[in-house]
């Protein structure tokens, strides 16, 4: 049976980040035929029309690229700053977009996850996010919207969520996802 990849951008680059927490609870609830992969984009150069223009994008970028186009669906899991996305996140969309007319994330499904310690849960994140991916011809999933505040709170020493309703609610997303993709590759 042939494996449905997902790769995962997690715009916190912090060791202890609790987006890769999040991340790594959303990896362990997928069904077996689907794999989520975490795309690495903390050393990715800045974006600079030039080097594409010139025909000489740095190594990490083509990598990025090559790697991205590999996979199936992507997941975004994001924390907020200042009202908006890491530049690190945005960095990552931008590099796979281009050059013109060969972007990685055409027409492959998404969805958006925001994280955040405050009670807010990263809202203004997730929907300046979701304004770059409708741009970029992502089918970005509706609903369920996956806003995870008071993040400290859900997680013993391990890792591990020991909030049942996060831990429910984060399924969900997870089933609807999986079906989000499986709706968006029938068509």
């Amino acid at each position: 049976m042939a494996v449905t990849k997902i790769g995962v951008l997690i715009g916190s680059l912090r060791k202890d980040s609790f987006n890769r927490k999040i991340y790594m609870a959303l990896k362990s609830m997928v069904p077996a035929s689907f794999e989520m992969e975490e795309i690495k984009i903390g050393d990715l150069p800045i974006y600079n029309q030039d080097f594409d223009d010139e025909g000489n994008p740095p190594e990490a970028w083509s990598t990025f690229r090559k790697n991205a186009k590999a996979f199936d669906a992507f997941l975004f899991v994001t924390p907020e700053y200042n009202r908006s996305i890491p530049a690190v996140i945005k960095n990552a969309i931008d590099v796979g977009s281009r050059p013109y007319g060969k972007s990685v994330w055409d027409g492959k499904p998404g969805a958006v996850v925001s994280v955040s310690p405050g009670r807010l849960s990263a809202f203004g994140a997730n929907h300046h996010l979701r304004q770059s991916l409708v741009f970029l011809n992502i089918p970005v999933m509706q609903q369920p919207e996956a806003y995870i505040g008071d993040v400290a709170s859900i997680f013993d020493d391990r890792g591990a969520i020991t909030d049942e309703r996060t831990r429910e609610f984060l399924q969900k997303f997870v089933d609807a996802f999986i079906n989000w993709i499986k709706i968006i590759a029938s068509k």
